[in-house]
């Protein structure tokens, strides 16, 4: 496992680089340019990717707990709320993302052509109820960690190397599964049926271009390359986020967390806060004619 671990210090390391450069980018947009209605939501979505790199497991922010001596009990509790709520967020980020979306390519004569000129207005609004929901609704989960001590405690099941997860009443663990699942079921729903109307709109477009142009004329629009890569994310983030929903939901059901299963895990959970960033900077047209000119430049003070 100790590769392995390697694997996951590299990916975490990768994923982190990749936000933060995405992060930078995102708040030079927000402060001196006109930004888009997505890339609010892109840019606190960057935000979680990289807090759920300090908080997952045993890298990265668990490794500075133990160099500060902080209390195990409270880092437990601090990093396994703040992971929790991280993921939340991060579902109900990117299916935000795909509504606003949707709703911003959708034609003048649809019904959702009406809250173009709302999205600025609310956005806010919406942020604060998604932030609120999973803020409060991580909070029983801090009842029931708590530092790893005993390895034939039955009642105390090791998530990580130094923390562990005991054992809930079984009225408790299942209202807290069915909440969560419902939740992830209409989120994900949502973000299907997004996406199925976003390609509909593509392929309709596709083909009015077809009809009114040549096809060596033909050339994606910003908003097409956008509507592209969000597509793109929301499925590889639904089968990402589902796997790893499964295997974390039948581990807790079985009370059982073999260590290979919980670093399969991690590397399921880290895949699409590592790609997200890669994929977003190869495809927004601002970032790659940003990157030219200062290429351009830093090759003409060299000559």
């Amino acid at each position: 496992m100790f590769s392995f671990k390697n694997v996951l210090y590299f990916q975490a390391g990768l994923g982190v680089l990749a936000n933060m450069f995405l992060l930078c980018f995102y708040i030079f947009i927000l402060i001196g340019h006109r930004p888009k209605p997505t890339d609010l939501i892109s840019f606190q979505l960057t935000f979680i990717h990289i807090m759920m790199f300090l908080t997952g497991g045993d890298l990265l922010l668990t490794d500075i707990f133990e160099s500060l001596n902080i209390e195990n009990d409270f880092k437990c509790k601090a990093t396994f709320y703040t992971s929790r709520v991280m993921r939340g967020l991060s579902i109900c980020t990117t299916c935000l993302l795909s509504v606003v979306q949707a709703v911003t390519i959708s034609p003048s004569t649809s019904l959702l052509a009406k809250f173009k000129q709302k999205l600025k207005k609310y956005m806010i609004y919406v942020f604060l109820c998604i932030w609120s929901f999973n803020l409060s609704y991580t909070t029983n989960r801090i009842f029931y960690v708590r530092g790893f001590t005993n390895v034939s405690d039955t009642n105390q099941m090791q998530v990580t190397k130094s923390c562990s997860l005991f054992r809930m009443n079984s009225i408790i663990r299942v209202l807290i599964f069915t909440v969560t699942t419902s939740r992830d079921v209409f989120l994900v729903g949502v973000m299907l049926t997004t996406s199925t109307y976003m390609v509909i709109i593509l392929i309709r477009h596709q083909r009015q271009c077809k009809h009114l142009h040549s096809i060596s004329h033909l050339r994606a629009s910003p908003e097409k390359r956008a509507t592209q890569t969000i597509l793109l994310l929301v499925i590889f983030f639904v089968v990402m986020y589902w796997v790893d929903f499964i295997i974390s939901s039948t581990s807790v059901l079985l009370w059982m967390y073999d260590p290979d299963i919980l670093g399969v895990q991690k590397f399921v959970m880290y895949v699409f806060p590592t790609i997200t960033p890669l994929v977003q900077i190869s495809s927004d047209n601002r970032i790659i004619i940003m990157l030219k000119n200062m290429h351009s430049k830093h090759h003409q003070s060299l000559f």
